[in-house]
């Protein structure tokens, strides 16, 4: 996890303001036809900067951005990690990013995780597949039991892949009973491969999950933000930001008194 040295804190924080967002490379679609009509722009620099200057601007209010399809430094992105630029352009102390697929020189997609609290360890494990390229990143803030675990994943599009991928973060689960699993799971709350999820640890399904896809016109609910049972979704919600496919996801989440983390926000 990189670290902005300026920001040190001792504070135990009670609310988390997560934001979860697949970026699409920081590229544009505003309708279906444009993933065919306008495919060179998938490839290339052009707009990209502009549009996470924007994502940027909307950053600041969030204590852990989760992102997907975040370009790690390749010819689409003008050879910029783009999660490293969203830390910097937004104030995030805490940053890392886990590259799991990359097509020669041209894309290089990664997970990112922006965090105003340090966290104490941060992993990336590959998740399993056929196709290679997905993969969740795991970071822990506090020690034993009264840590907090947050898992940001980019799921497969199948679901036999999906049901093998989210057995495998199941394991990763054990022994961690306060949880956040964030990200694009390319799936909705009631498919079989969550519900068994949902059966084998301590997460929990939200009551209504907005929709997130297409950013467009939202009919799908498949981006997520999912909490074990001893934490409290207070809100969640959608933001109004149409630049990639998919619209952001924001909540509010209440932490158990004994959580222990240290609090490197800003006091306000």
């Amino acid at each position: 996890m990189n670290q902005d040295p300026a920001s040190i804190g001792a504070a135990t924080p009670t609310t988390l303001r997560v934001l979860s967002c697949n970026i699409l490379a920081g590229g544009s679609v505003k309708r279906y036809r444009e993933y065919v009509t306008q495919s060179w722009k998938h490839v290339l620099p052009t707009g990209k900067r502009a549009n996470l200057d924007g994502l940027a601007g909307m950053l600041g209010e969030f204590d852990l951005v989760a992102l997907q399809e975040a370009d790690s430094g390749s010819l689409r992105s003008g050879f910029l990690n783009q999660t490293e630029y969203l830390a910097e352009s937004a104030g995030f102390p805490y940053w890392s990013h886990q590259p799991n697929r990359k097509v020669a020189k041209v894309a290089a997609s990664s997970n990112g995780l922006l965090s105003r609290l340090k966290p104490d360890e941060v992993l990336d494990y590959p998740l399993p597949g056929r196709i290679r390229g997905r993969g969740v990143l795991w970071a822990r803030y506090g020690k034993g039991e009264q840590s907090l675990v947050v898992l940001v994943a980019h799921l497969a599009l199948g679901p036999q892949a999906r049901a093998h991928q989210l057995g495998y973060i199941t394991e990763l689960l054990e022994g961690h009973p306060n949880a956040l699993l964030i990200g694009d799971l390319n799936t909705p709350i009631e498919s079989p491969e969550l519900r068994t999820l949902f059966a084998r640890t301590s997460l929990q399904p939200p009551t209504q999950p907005p929709k997130t896809f297409p950013s467009w016109a939202p009919n799908r609910a498949i981006d997520h933000i999912l909490a074990s049972s001893s934490l409290k979704v207070d809100e969640l919600r959608t933001l109004p930001h149409l630049v990639s496919d998919h619209l952001p996801i924001a909540a509010t989440i209440s932490l158990p008194s004994a959580l222990k983390l240290s609090d490197s926000r800003p006091a306000s």
